[in-house]
């Protein structure tokens, strides 16, 4: 067996469990903040987040198993690395240091990691771009709601 089988799935769910533990960390503070009326329950959230690491792990995997070992292999996977560390950061900023501006540019980062992750990878793997888009459709999302939190909360 691979072992990028064993190594990107278990990256991917240290990235979640992180992400959970941090939030978890910081729901005292969350639920005496304002947001958005139109705020997703924390339910749908996380099975959007679940969906969307799901598909990120596939994605690499692709990548990983049909990438040439070249200079657009190697962007892609700091890009993948980064991205990973964007999300943590952004929940260890929102959730922990209660940084609202600081997280909005971070969730901008985490968007721009994800754009440019599909524009790399479109002209390898089309599968493999393609399931990442509802992580571009989800990120900017996500990137507007902090923005709107952190007007709320100004």
């Amino acid at each position: 067996m691979r072992k990028n089988y064993i190594f990107i799935p278990l990256t991917v769910i240290v990235v979640a469990v992180l992400g959970g533990l941090l939030t978890a960390g910081g729901m005292g503070w969350y639920k005496t903040i304002s947001l958005p009326s139109w705020t997703p329950s924390g339910r749908f959230i996380g099975t959007v987040w679940t969906i969307i690491f799901i598909l990120s792990a596939i994605s690499a995997l692709l990548v990983w198993n049909k990438f040439t070992r070249g200079a657009r292999f190697k962007w892609t996977a700091a890009i993948f690395i980064a991205n990973a560390v964007l999300n943590v950061g952004w929940t260890f900023l929102f959730f922990n240091r209660h940084m609202l501006l600081s997280s909005v540019w971070e969730a901008g980062l985490l968007s721009a990691s994800v754009i440019a992750l599909i524009v790399l990878i479109w002209p390898r793997s089309r599968l493999a771009a393609a399931l990442l888009v509802p992580y571009a459709l989800w990120a900017p999302f996500a990137l507007y709601l902090t923005y709107a939190v952190w007007i709320l909360n100004s």
